[in-house]
C-alpha cells in the first residue's frame, strides 16, 4: 500500500486517491499508461515534448508547452545566429535549425489549437491564431482529446 502527501493539507493519503478526504483537494492521480492507452510520462520539458511529438498533429498541447517550445526554439535560434556572426558564417546552420523546426512548430500550434477545441487550420490567420493561442485550456475533454492539464 503506497502512501503520498496531499498537496492541499499534506495529510497522508493513498496515492490512488483522486481527492483528499480531509481536506478534498485534487490529488492528479498518475494512471497506468500500460493499460490506460494515454501517452508515457512527461519528461517535465516542453520542448523535447514538442520534439517527441514531432509531427503529431493529433490530441492538445498545452498552453504552457506551445509557449516554451518558441521559446526555446527562438533562443537556440538566436544562440546559433550569435555564433555564426562571431565567426563571419553565412548563416547556414541557422537556416538549417529554423527548416528542421518547421515540421515541430505546426504541429505543436495545431495541438494548441486543438486545446481550445478549434480547427488546426486556424494557424494559417495572421492576428487570430495569436488571439487563440493565448486562450486557456478548454476544460475537461473535447473533441480533440483530453486535457492535457488533466483538468476535468
Amino acid at each position: 500500500m503506497s502512501m503520498v502527501f496531499c498537496r492541499g493539507c499534506a495529510k497522508e493519503i493513498h496515492n490512488t486517491a483522486v481527492a483528499c478526504p480531509q481536506c478534498g483537494a485534487p490529488q492528479g492521480v498518475q494512471q497506468s499508461y500500460a493499460t490506460s492507452g494515454s501517452p508515457a510520462p512527461a519528461t517535465g520539458n516542453p520542448y523535447i515534448e514538442a520534439l517527441k511529438k514531432y509531427a503529431v498533429f493529433t490530441g492538445r498541447a498545452s498552453r504552457r508547452e506551445y509557449w516554451m517550445f518558441i521559446l526555446i526554439s527562438f533562443l537556440i535560434a538566436l544562440a546559433i545566429g550569435f555564433v555564426e556572426g562571431l565567426l563571419g558564417m553565412k548563416g547556414y546552420a541557422s537556416n538549417l535549425y529554423s527548416l528542421a523546426m518547421l515540421v515541430p512548430n505546426i504541429s505543436v500550434a495545431i495541438r494548441r489549437m486543438h486545446d481550445t477545441d478549434r480547427s488546426g487550420w486556424w494557424i494559417w490567420l495572421p492576428i487570430v491564431n495569436i488571439i487563440f493561442l493565448v486562450q486557456d485550456s478548454q476544460r475537461g475533454d473535447n473533441r480533440f482529446g483530453p486535457n492535457p492539464k488533466g483538468i476535468a
